[in-house]
């Protein structure tokens, strides 16, 4: 079955650009360890090559990604059904705040306003932390709530995950 009866703009998204995002940051995590916790770092100093242990959490956090955008990209694909839709995107919605509360530590470093607000001054890792989390939220938001999704849609978007298409 193809989601067809889903709207372009969401289809792009959900199932091409923020799995492919979530693949470079599994890259990152996990090919390129050192980059990558140099991009969370306030210091001035370059990240060293991390210790074992921390290079297994990253290369767990990298498959996590790509659990991710597999998830994303096969189940939403794979089917037509705003019920299944909504079930992974609300999920995925809950995950999207949990990332957000991981950004804490830094906001209490830099200032809440510097990593949350100010994505004038944002660099690659808060974009991709911060500023496309807000995204895919706001997509996800948006079509949990039915927007674009016609008027069957948005009536069936507001009623909970348990009725059926």
């Amino acid at each position: 079955m193809s989601p067809t009866n889903i709207p372009l703009a969401y289809r792009l998204f959900f199932l091409y650009i923020e799995p492919v995002s979530a693949i470079v940051g599994a890259f990152y995590a996990g090919w390129q360890p050192a980059q990558y916790l140099a991009y969370l770092t306030t210091s001035a100093t370059p990240a060293a090559d991390p210790d074992t242990s921390t290079t297994i959490a990253l290369q767990q956090l990298a498959n996590l990604y790509v659990l991710f955008a597999i998830n994303e990209h096969f189940v939403l694909s794979s089917t037509a059904s705003l019920r299944t839709w909504r079930a992974l995107l609300a999920g995925l919605l809950v995950a999207d705040f949990g990332h957000l509360l991981t950004m804490v530590p830094m906001a209490r470093e830099r200032g809440y306003g510097e990593v949350f607000g100010r994505f004038w001054a944002w660099d690659a890792m808060l974009w991709g932390s911060v500023g496309f989390v807000y995204v895919g939220a706001s997509m996800r938001t948006a079509f949990l709530l039915g927007v674009g999704l016609g008027k069957s849609g948005s009536e069936r978007g507001g009623k909970g995950l348990g009725k059926s298409d």
